[in-house]
């Protein structure tokens, strides 16, 4: 009953959200104005961008030299574009954003043209890595991700939705199979996650796809209902070794 009631409290966030009469069509965050369209996440009513960019140092507020930690940058679930502007901001030589959602695609576009990086960025409509060439591989791959759990039948009524819940947790399951394929050699997947996901059932299947899951940072980030732990996990291939002098070492 627990999942039910958070997946259908997540689908509310959802529609109050596209709903709100105070809804931006520009935002302010770390230092930058962004557009805003509609249909696509709003960072302003969720913290979840911010703890993510505290999770990565991006922005006026992180340590310095980002872009040698961050290396080549994919972002999955780009929304507004936040995230990959600001890691093109601070020197990533070569950021991908990629969504699901056609309108969170041409509102990162959007907001790349607004800060002049589009020379620096890639936008791409696809569903995790489909749209990639097939050779393309990064230093880091960050998803901020649609951590709530819904039932495996639930079929999504607008693309919105998408941002906020993932029936039987499937774009997870293809994420930590998929995603060390995409890596260079050293490169780091990571996922921002949280207390409203259902954590148990994430490292089954990391076990299931032969990964590992390693908790590289935690926030508790004051949310209506009540404090909601914020978990940045690292997804390794089970039982090998890392090289914990990387440039990606975020810890």
């Amino acid at each position: 009953m627990r999942e039910t009631q958070s997946y259908e409290r997540s689908l509310a966030r959802s529609a109050e959200s596209r709903a709100r009469a105070d809804r931006p069509r520009v935002f302010s965050m770390r230092g930058y104005e962004w557009d805003l369209l509609d249909e696509v996440f709003a960072p302003v009513h969720s913290p979840s961008t911010e703890t993510a960019l505290d999770f990565l140092g991006l922005g006026p507020s992180g340590p310095d030299a980002p872009a040698e930690r961050l290396g080549d940058f994919l972002e999955i679930g780009c929304g507004a574009g936040v995230i990959s502007v600001l890691a093109a901001l601070a020197g990533c030589d070569r950021v991908v954003a990629s969504d699901i959602n056609p309108k969170a695609v041409r509102n990162t576009e959007l907001n790349a043209a607004r800060h002049d990086m589009t020379g620096r960025m890639r936008v791409v409509h696809s569903d995790l890595f489909d749209a990639l060439d097939a050779g393309e591989r990064f230093d880091t791959v960050f998803w901020s991700s649609n951590y709530v759990l819904a039932p495996d039948g639930y079929h999504y009524g607008n693309d919105h939705e998408r941002a906020y819940v993932d029936p039987g947790y499937a774009a997870h399951r293809r994420f930590l199979a998929e995603v060390t394929g995409r890596l260079t050699p050293g490169g780091r997947a990571l996922l921002h996650f949280s207390s409203r996901g259902n954590l148990p059932l994430l490292h089954g299947l990391a076990e299931e796809c032969g990964r590992e899951l390693r908790q590289v940072g935690s926030v508790d980030v004051p949310e209506g209902d009540g404090p909601v732990e914020h978990l940045l996990l690292e997804i390794r291939e089970a039982g090998r070794a890392r090289h914990d002098g990387h440039r990606g070492h975020l810890t």
